[in-house]
């Protein structure tokens, strides 16, 4: 999904790249040309400024990068659903991202690692995403907006064995659910 939302990102910046620099009129009168140093000559052709049609570009690349942040996945320490501070301040973008964009939707999955019985990595996944969904809550975050599901042990972001793969496990992920078709970005 990662690679996939950087591709995106990638081909919406390649995009911009490529449009040509919006035309300045050129001075005959020996004034500056450039918008903001000064008077302007006249201009040729007499009619008004077209409008920048780069803004959609730009629009797209906002929205990529805030479902970016979204999607951020946080983790957690063996046998907790406290957030952990790096968790938090991934949860504070997010928040602050809700907030400007009030038909924003998301889906929180807990995960945890393949350690203890399905029943207890289910709950703990529970907890997990109801920790991440409070934490929201308490941001300012209506919690009718936000769903949340456990996936236990079921779905692995890593199949290894060892604290290396464990520790990417036990995780909440973030799915847009709705709303996130052109987003705003914070102040």
């Amino acid at each position: 999904m990662r690679l996939r939302l950087l591709v995106l990102a990638l081909a919406l910046l390649a995009a911009c790249g490529k449009k040509p620099p919006a035309s300045v009129p050129t001075p005959t009168d020996g004034t500056s040309a450039t918008p903001g140093t000064g008077s302007q000559g006249p201009t040729t052709g007499g009619g008004p400024a077209t409008p920048n049609t780069g803004s959609g570009a730009t629009e797209a690349a906002i929205t990529a990068d805030l479902t970016r942040i979204l999607q951020e996945v946080i983790y957690f320490d063996l046998d907790q659903e406290t957030i952990r501070p790096d968790g938090q301040s991934v949860l504070d973008q997010k928040a602050a991202i809700m907030l400007v964009n009030a038909a924003l939707r998301i889906k929180i999955s807990g995960h945890a690692d393949d350690r203890g019985s399905d029943e207890y990595n289910l709950v703990l996944g529970s907890k997990r995403a109801t920790s991440a969904k409070r934490y929201l809550e308490a941001k300012g975050i209506d919690g009718s907006r936000i769903e949340t599901v456990s996936f236990g042990e079921e779905r692995p972001a890593d199949t290894g064995a060892g604290e290396a793969a464990w520790s990417k496990n036990r995780r909440d992920e973030f799915e847009l659910t709705a709303g996130g078709a052109r987003l705003v970005k914070p102040q």
